[in-house]
């Protein structure tokens, strides 16, 4: 007896979109989910973000009023959630930033979906070694200046010190900050743009983009919103960007550099809560769509 044959929709496909394996070679974007928990210092839970984020995202309109636009349209491929080794934390790293350069050697413009923000370094480092000129923005609410945390070089705590070691950074929202940082940052190449002062220039987006230089890489972590739009995180704290602030900084540095790799973290899914899995769902459809129209107008 056969099985009923009836058409399906993969959970774990941005949108809900239906792709094979002959839909990689013909994408222009891929989204990578990455469960990477290795180093969480406070609440757990960034290994399920990447899942929770892609559920969501099946539940989306992809009609876009605010660009006229339908994600059903853009040629993006989803992959399947990396098995990272059991072994150290740079094993897993190491693992991550191949499978990185794979995907950039292919041409194909990364988005990440983690996991903790230690992530963030091994995709620097890659996408670095193919634009001379890269500069990391950072969206957060942690600085992630320690040179190490808990005895580790490579913790979530410690990322940003990692990039600004290859690159220079602007960080955006910061509103935690250890006096061990604060006096280190006059010597890291970094810009930084606290929350509790960057809004009283109204000019504030621009000064952030003035700060970047032509190639720009996007990182954002979840706790760098306001927490009363975004609670599902590890280590809250008060204070952060709206959703309309964080939309229209993303969209005008698309608009105005060249994004050549982005990653979306530190998702702490809370059960039976799926506003901020549905707002990251969101911010990862918002920017591939960004993305989408700029290759347009190239």
């Amino acid at each position: 007896m056969e099985l009923p044959h009836y058409e399906y929709v993969a959970s774990l496909v941005f949108g809900g979109l239906k792709q094979d394996e002959a839909a990689y070679e013909r994408a222009c974007a891929v989204v990578l989910p990455v469960p990477l928990e290795r180093t969480t210092s406070y609440l757990p839970g960034t290994r399920s973000g990447p899942r929770e984020i892609l559920l969501a995202s099946s539940q989306m309109e992809l009609w876009d009023e605010e660009t006229s636009t339908s994600a059903s349209k853009f040629a993006v491929y989803t992959l399947p959630e990396m098995e990272l080794p059991f072994g150290t934390l740079p094993e897993a790293l190491a693992e991550i930033r191949r499978i990185a350069n794979e995907i950039l050697d292919a041409g194909k413009f990364l988005i990440a979906l983690g996991g903790e923000h230690s992530l963030t370094a091994p995709l620097v480092d890659a996408v670095a070694t193919r634009h001379t000129d890269l500069s990391v923005l950072q969206i957060d609410a942690h600085a992630d200046l320690r040179d190490s945390y808990m005895g580790s070089p490579y913790s979530h705590a410690s990322v940003m010190r990692r990039v600004v070691e290859k690159v220079p950074c602007t960080q955006v929202g910061i509103r935690s900050i250890s006096e061990e940082e604060a006096r280190a940052v006059p010597s890291l190449r970094t810009s930084i743009f606290y929350d509790v002062s960057m809004r009283r220039d109204p000019q504030w987006v621009d000064k952030v983009l003035d700060s970047l230089g032509e190639s720009v890489y996007l990182t954002i972590d979840c706790d760098g919103f306001d927490p009363a739009v975004m609670p599902a995180v590890g280590t809250p704290e008060p204070g952060g960007l709206s959703w309309y602030e964080g939309l229209t900084l993303v969209r005008r540095v698309f608009e105005t550099r060249k994004v050549v790799g982005c990653d979306l973290v530190e998702l702490s899914p809370i059960p039976g809560v799926a506003a901020p899995n549905f707002l990251c769902a969101r911010l990862l459809y918002k920017m591939l769509t960004y993305w989408a129209l700029t290759q347009r107008r190239g």
